[in-house]
């Protein structure tokens, strides 16, 4: 579906972007582009069940250590909506043990209570990978929404929660230091 955009001027000028080490971040339809250009590896598929799902799920935080992520603490738990029908990551198995062994999973799927198990995982992505990041770090997918979980005012869900706004504060404090 995707293939073609990877074509576009827009889509070139953010590979020489990322290239350049400068911060790309693609969420859902974002993210699936992001592996069709190769800034990112694997590949995004049919849920698992082949439904489209639209919910609020928990993820895990892997990495605390990058740009995208400094404001949230490691192993800590946040909720995220999804609304995708093609939100099922693939990758082969060198691929997955190259993401593993890399630290390059950034954000998985789990239960409320933190554990990547298939209960936590609504889609079928192989090892519960909701979110993953290049080898330096500056790209970085993620299928969930973060921008629907910013303000309580959005209806995020009935706690109010707004995890998804550490994200962007987290830029923000990477971007003010690049200044200073």
């Amino acid at each position: 579906m995707w293939a073609i955009a990877r074509f576009s001027p827009a889509l070139q000028a953010t590979v020489k972007h990322a290239e350049q080490g400068k911060l790309v971040l693609g969420v859902c339809n974002g993210f699936q582009m992001l592996t069709e250009v190769g800034l990112l590896p694997g590949a995004l598929m049919r849920n698992r069940d082949l439904h489209f799902i639209c919910d609020r799920v928990p993820l895990k935080v892997e990495r605390t250590n990058l740009p995208w992520t400094q404001n949230y603490q490691a192993g800590q738990v946040i909720t995220l909506p999804i609304a995708h029908g093609e939100g099922c990551y693939y990758a082969d198995a060198q691929t997955l043990a190259e993401l593993e062994a890399n630290h390059q999973i950034v954000f998985r799927y789990c239960n409320a209570a933190g554990v990547a198990d298939l209960t936590g995982n609504p889609n079928g992505s192989l090892n519960n990978i909701a979110g993953i990041c290049n080898r330096r770090g500056n790209v970085l997918g993620l299928m969930p929404h973060p921008e629907r979980a910013v303000d309580a005012a959005l209806g995020h869900d009935i706690l109010g929660r707004t995890d998804g706004i550490h994200l962007f504060k987290s830029l923000l404090v990477t971007q003010v230091a690049a200044i200073a």
